[in-house]
Order: structure tokens, then sequence, then C-alpha cells
């Protein structure tokens, strides 16, 4: 696993944004959008972060949820770890939370594994003698007949044919191509070279000519709609570094969707009724769901969750854009989207059979990377452990301490002042495990209906503090417009240009 898919964003937007100052702190004893350990996200508090915003921040639900469940969730349980000392680097836990992006590193592997095989044997001197595969490779002459030509010009162009055929060895086959052949593309003088191509890549009649000749073999003439053509199959030797090169690729592909598709065949697959109902309700908020036991499918050697939908969702790459389009897309869809997860876990556990893992090197890598991770999160918040461990004797001190310097950050963001810094699903997933949070939908929604009001107060103080014109302009008109039928200055009429 590279260290770019440890840093996989779990933001749908990546920028906020700003507001004015904000005065209100979280209190007690009101209605909530979100709880993050002892700390509580106010109805009041994230109406006024969003309503009051200077920039004019969209006042809809999914903004609310960026805020409360994306920044100030995780933020607060960070808080809440660094007021404990705790630095998160637990490997187990770790390993857990970034489980289904190895089990994609592992899948992969294990197809690699499985194609590796065929591969190696459909690119041997061997197979492409007996042209095993979908690759051949040729040379080839082209006597160009024109479209409509009468039959007195195509006989001219055959015989001429005839006679160039009679002098061909597979010696000097390249040279008499650069000298006779009227195909456009050896214009470059490459002895009618055709490279290694797909069989079905030519018309019929020139491929199932060459499918009849060995390794070096000349063809009899070859009637095409093009004309006559005279095929030499291009031996091993001039063939092989651009064969292997293709045929490795092919092969693999091949394998690999050949295995892939009788996997998904013995996978059973037998999909619960609403199953695209609670496909979409995952994609809605995938970490609320990553504990969910709701049965969705089952398939020969067990049963897919909710739960496990959402945290291999939460680990797909772009996972943003693929639960937006599944929460639009048409039910067939998303049935079938349903099925290959499904189909994903007879593959995952035909990996572990072959006992396809990641390696200790990786494994480090990823224990060290997400240490570096939660440090740099800690200094760009300013809740690093040392820093609040200075200022508060007592763990309660602590956290007071950290969650205040959380909102201040949120309002630098808001304020435009900083940059919103988004926590990597492992990271959230860490954190939830290991502390109490939980977004209120209802406190959400009341959140963004107040939001809308202080909106329109807001927008209404702002204009009514725009600036008046000190003197009085005749006929209600607005500063700066000219009077009726004067013309501004600049504006003078310009000639209509052709």
């Amino acid at each position: 696993m590279n260290r770019s898919s440890l840093l996989v964003l779990a933001l749908g937007a990546t920028t906020l944004v700003a507001c004015d100052g904000l005065k209100e702190a979280l209190t007690a004893h009101v209605d909530v959008a979100a709880k993050a350990g002892k700390q509580e996200l106010s109805v009041t508090r994230l109406s006024s972060l969003m309503g009051k915003s200077q920039l004019q921040i969209p006042v809809t639900r999914d903004v609310a949820l960026v805020i409360a469940r994306d920044l100030w969730t995780p933020y607060q349980l960070l808080a809440l770890s660094a007021a404990h000392g705790d630095s998160l680097s637990d490997p187990k836990a770790i390993d857990a939370a970034a489980s289904a992006m190895m089990e994609n590193t592992r899948i992969g592997r294990f197809l690699e594994q499985v194609s590796a095989s065929f591969a190696a044997d459909s690119g041997s001197e061997a197979s492409y003698a007996a042209a095993k595969g979908d690759l051949v490779a040729a040379r080839h002459i082209l006597f160009t007949v024109p479209q409509g030509a009468p039959a007195a010009v195509k006989d001219s162009v055959r015989r001429k044919a005839e006679s160039v055929r009679a002098q061909l060895t597979p010696a000097n086959f390249g040279a008499m191509a650069n000298q006779y052949s009227q195909d456009p593309g050896n214009a470059e003088k490459k002895g009618g070279d055709l490279g290694v191509f797909p069989r079905t890549m030519m018309v019929k009649p020139f491929s199932d000519a060459l499918l009849t000749l060995k390794p070096g073999e000349i063809s009899p003439l070859v009637e095409t709609q093009f004309g006559y053509h005279i095929i030499q199959r291009s031996t091993w030797e001039q063939a092989r570094t651009q064969y292997l090169q293709q045929a490795s690729g092919r092969g693999r592909q091949v394998a690999e969707s050949t295995y892939i598709a009788s996997a998904q065949t013995a996978a059973k697959v037998s999909l619960k009724s609403d199953a695209a109902a609670t496909m979409k309700e995952v994609a809605k908020d995938p970490l609320a769901h990553r504990g969910d036991k709701t049965a969705v499918a089952t398939y020969s050697g067990g049963t897919l969750t909710a739960g496990r939908l959402a945290l291999v969702l939460l680990a797909a790459p772009q996972s943003p854009r693929v639960q937006q389009q599944i929460q639009t897309a048409p039910d067939s869809l998303v049935r079938s989207y349903v099925t290959s997860m499904a189909q994903r876990e007879v593959l995952l556990a035909r990996a572990d059979s072959a006992k396809s893992a990641m390696t200790t090197e990786e494994l480090a890598g990823l224990h060290r990377d997400f240490a570096q991770l939660v440090a740099s999160l800690e200094t760009a918040i300013g809740i690093e452990p040392a820093t609040l461990a200075a200022a508060g004797k007592t763990a309660e001190e602590r956290e007071r301490i950290a969650a205040e310097k959380v909102e201040a950050f949120i309002d630098r963001i808001m304020a435009g002042q900083a940059q919103p810094v988004p926590v990597p699903v492992p990271l959230q997933l860490v954190l939830l495990n290991k502390y109490d949070a939980k977004v209120n939908s209802t406190g959400i929604d009341r959140a963004v209906e107040q939001a809308v009001k202080v909106r329109q107060i807001s927008d209404s103080t702002r204009a009514a503090s725009q600036p008046q014109s000190a003197v009085p302009l005749p006929g209600g008109m607005s500063p700066g417009m000219p009077p009726q039928g004067a013309v501004p200055p600049g504006a003078v009429p310009q000639p209509a240009r052709p």
C-alpha cells in the first residue's frame, strides 16, 4: 500500500468558505447537533456557523453535515485523545481501521498470482508458433485496386502482384515490400511490417490467410477489398520483443477476467428484496452504518451485511463520488453493485486461502505513516499533547483546553483564516471505535432551519449597513446612474462592425 492510499480524503469538499466572528460557546441543556466525548455541538452554534457567514456558505443539510460530521466531530475526538496523551498508535486498531484498504491490495496481488502462469504460457515461443493467443504478427505487400476499377485494371494489378510473388523469399521480403507495397503505412519503409496485433483487427480474408502460415512462411496472393496482399507471418525473432510485451498484458487481463467470472458464478449471490434501498441508506453516511448487521445479501460461504458494505465503500477509490452516485442511481445498478461486493467477499476468501498478505515492511510503513498523520493533524489544530500537558494539570482541564482550541480552529476556518485539514477514514474509524460520538440527524435539520433565519437577519443587517449617497438624487435614481437621456462618459456610440 502506498502512502497516498492512507491519505484518501474523507471529506466531500476540502474547502469551506468563511463566516464572521462567532461569540457563542458550547452550552449544555440545548438541542444538540453532534456529540464527541463530553463535548456538544449545539444547534445554535451550528446554525450560527452557517447563517452568519459573510462569504455566503450555502445553508444546506450537506454543508451542515460537513461541518458537524467531517470537521467538528473528528477534531473533537482527536482533541480528546491528545488531552489524554493517547498517540493512537495501537497496531491492531490501525490494522482494523485500514482493513478494507488492505483487502483491496491483497485481492489485487492474488489476482496477479492467478494470471501470472497464464500470461507466461501465452507469451512463449510455442504459444506464438501455434497461434494459441489472440495476438499475431505479420508483414505484407499490398497492391491496391481502385474501387470500381474495370476488370482489365484489376487483372493488370493481379499480374504484377503475381510477378513480385514469384521473386519473393524470406530473405528479400522486407526489401521487396519497401519497393512495391502501396500500403500508406509503408511510407516509412518498414519492410511492410504490421507489428503485433489482435487477429480480429484485420479483415477476415487477411486473418484467415495469416493463420494458415507458420512463422516465416509467405502466402500466395490474398484478395481483400483493398486489393491484393502478399503476407509473411513474422518469425519469432522478428516479433519476440513486441509480442512478449503485449501478450503479458493481454494474458493477464484475460486470465484475471476469466477467473473473476468463474468466482462470480461460484459465489451464488442472492440479494435481499430491499438490498438497493439499504445500500442507498448506507451510502448516505457509511461511518454511521459501520456496525450495521442488517443482511443485504447471501453468498456461498457467508452473509453480506450493511456494515460490511459501509467499510468497503469507505475504502473505495474516490469514495465520496461513489457514495453520491449510489444515492441517485437506478435500483438495478445499485443491486448490481451489491452483487459485485458479495462476489468480492468470495475473492477475498480465496486470497486468504492463498496466503496473500501485506508484508511486514508494508505494515510497519502504514503504522509509521499513521503516527505522522496524527502528529501533523494535532499540530495543525493546535492540540499537541505536550502543549496541553503544560497548560492543564488534570485530564479535565486538558480536555477543556483542547476543546476550546478546536472551536477556535473551526472559527478560523469559517473566517477564511485557516484551511480545513481532512481526517482520513482510517483515523476516523480508530477514533470512533475508541471514543463515543454521535451526529443527531434531527439536530442537523433544526440547525439548517435556524440557519436560514439567521442568514436572513444577517443579510438584512448587512444591507442596512451599506453607505448611502450623501447627495439626494432626482427621480429616485440609484447612486452612479446617469440622469435619464444622458450619455455616460466614454459611452459614445460606435459604428457597427461587419
